[in-house]
């Protein structure tokens, strides 16, 4: 593959949600993700309440869920205006952070929620990025990520570049980040296997 221009890579996906932030809501607002939400709770550890990270947050949808049930949640989004919406929705604390530069607290979350976000990491600067997440969750911390399936294939879709993993790739990644697999299931539920388009993968950390 290659040499991939990361900051060219990452501006160019972000202007994307800046100039469509208003539309990505509208289409998003609504979606039925509690399947997502019950995957990462159900597995921490304790009775909570719970620190999660929203990976990609958006314009706060998860955060607000997160919060209206006693959880400290807190936002991370490299896109301003989603940041600027999910304080305004959510009331939480919200990090503008590319993805590709973190600098996240060290040991603070109990669980990380990456719904739709880190298959925006090109496969050179994913290790990277976990071990980061890693580091910012605590002891037997838990990871939830959903993203498109693919074959293995990376590159731009319009203005956005994305990662397409198959489930064994995206597995073997994660678990050489230091996790170990708790669970993994295609979406949408209740469609035939080939109909189903996005991998939900638990994990927690080692």
């Amino acid at each position: 593959m290659p040499k991939i221009p990361l900051a060219a890579l990452s501006t160019r996906t972000i202007a994307h949600y800046e100039a469509n932030a208003t539309d990505f809501w509208a289409g998003t607002k609504d979606h039925d993700v509690s399947q997502n939400y019950a995957a990462l709770l159900d597995n921490l550890d304790g009775a909570g309440p719970f620190t999660i990270l929203d990976f990609g947050c958006g314009p706060g949808r998860d955060l607000a869920f997160f919060r209206a049930r006693g959880h400290e949640a807190v936002g991370l989004d490299g896109c301003s205006t989603f940041c600027a919406m999910a304080r305004q929705r959510s009331g939480c604390e919200v990090f503008e952070q590319d993805f590709l530069a973190l600098a996240l607290p060290e040991g603070r979350f109990d669980g990380v929620f990456a719904n739709a976000s880190l298959f925006h990491v090109p496969s050179t600067e994913l290790p990277r990025v976990l071990d980061e997440l890693r580091t910012a969750m605590k002891r037997r911390g838990v990871l939830f990520t959903s993203n498109p399936v693919g074959q293995n294939e990376e590159g731009w879709h319009g203005n956005r570049y994305g990662c397409y993993w198959d489930l064994d790739r995206w597995g073997a990644i994660v678990a050489t980040a230091g996790f170990e697999e708790i669970a993994h299931y295609y979406r949408p539920t209740g469609k035939p296997r080939d109909q189903q388009s996005w991998l939900a993968t638990v994990w927690r950390k080692l």
